[in-house]
């Protein structure tokens, strides 16, 4: 299974499935779709207008990784369900923390 997200030299690319105007905020795991690629599985409350999903999910990151907010941006997708979330930070550190989220 490939892994949802890429290392960089000052930090990783995250990426990520958006559910908007769910329930809850919350991350639910790994998944790997049709082609192969893997994307982590996100839900947040707020509605996908005028980036008030993306700015959810990039707190939800930080907080389940531990890292600041603005440590996390969303770089690709702003209006798709499929992003790419960028997180600054020492590449092992947030490697392992993601590998983390996914189980």
């Amino acid at each position: 299974m490939s892994t949802p997200f890429r290392l960089r030299e000052n930090g990783v690319d995250l990426f990520v499935r958006l559910t908007p105007k769910a329930a809850l905020d919350r991350l639910e795991g790994v998944e790997t779709s049709a082609d192969g690629r893997s994307h982590l599985k996100a839900r947040v409350r707020a509605v996908p207008e005028n980036g008030a999903a993306n700015h959810a999910l990039e707190k939800l990151i930080a907080k389940a990784l531990g890292v600041p907010g603005s440590a996390v941006s969303v770089v690709a997708g702003g209006t798709a369900r499929l992003k790419t979330v960028r997180i600054s930070g020492d590449p092992a550190m947030l490697a392992k923390g993601i590998e983390g989220l996914g189980s």
